[in-house]
């Protein structure tokens, strides 16, 4: 499936980026290849597979997600350079 320049245009203006003339360019060949590549897999015939939710067993290999003792806030905040309250204190990044 070829992309056209217009719909990687399309695209970035939804994703809010800008996009010189030849990042448009090299993104439509690079999008493109991908959706080929996407295209070719759905060709395979997966039909005896199993549906999953991870293509590994990572996801058995966790533990199981259960509340465990933790520091109080002020363990936790013994070695803060600042705190307000029960929270790191940090200087302000936005206006």
């Amino acid at each position: 499936m070829k992309l056209s320049v217009e719909q990687v245009r399309h695209v970035a203006t939804l994703a809010r980026l800008s996009l010189s003339s030849s990042e448009e360019e090299r993104y439509a060949e690079q999008l493109s290849a991908i959706l080929d590549a996407v295209a070719q897999l759905q060709e395979l015939d997966v039909s005896g597979v199993e549906p999953t939710s991870h293509a590994s067993l990572a996801s058995a290999l966790l533990r199981e997600d259960a509340p465990k003792p933790s520091l109080t806030p002020d363990q936790a905040l013994a070695n803060a350079p600042a705190r307000g309250g029960t929270s790191f204190a940090v200087p302000k990044i936005l206006e």
